[in-house]
């Protein structure tokens, strides 16, 4: 009896644990905008060494060029959120917040089109029909419902 009892909750918990592995990720955005895997794009077909080696080139120029923007962006909505966290904040210095934030936005999105754009400069006519058919995406999860199926 023992020994059942043992191997029934042995094999439990191990249903257990395949299934929280199975739901980890969750429900989300997925990987966000951008080219090629893990950048909202899927895979460009057919690319050739060259072409791999200077899309990564862009890719690290652009993620070092954004970095300090990124920690700003970072920094501005810490304080916003402070701000918010106040009994009573005061609405020109949350507003004022809000347009610095803006402008880090505006400004990361216009470096984010440009990367796009010179990433399209490596490829082929025929690579570059093929991405067009995909089109910017958000990743897993954005599909028809909406996030979490609230669409």
């Amino acid at each position: 009896m023992k020994k059942n009892t043992v191997i029934g909750m042995t094999l439990v918990l191990a249903v257990a644990l395949m299934a929280t592995v199975a739901f980890a990720r969750g429900p989300g955005y997925g990987r966000g905008y951008g080219m090629g895997p893990g950048y909202g794009y899927p895979a460009i077909p057919n690319l050739t060494a060259e072409q791999s080696a200077q899309i990564q080139a862009l890719r690290d120029g652009f993620l070092k060029e954004t970095e300090p923007l990124q920690k700003e962006l970072y920094a501005k909505r810490t304080e916003l959120r402070n701000l918010w966290s106040t009994p009573s904040p005061d609405a020109s210095t949350v507003s004022a917040k809000q347009k610095e934030i803006m402008e880090l936005q505006s400004q990361l999105q216009e470096k984010a089109t440009n990367l796009r754009l010179e990433i399209r400069k490596v490829l082929t006519p025929e690579q570059q029909a093929q991405i067009g058919t995909f089109g910017p995406g958000m990743g897993r999860g954005m599909g028809k419902m909406g996030r979490m199926g609230r669409w």
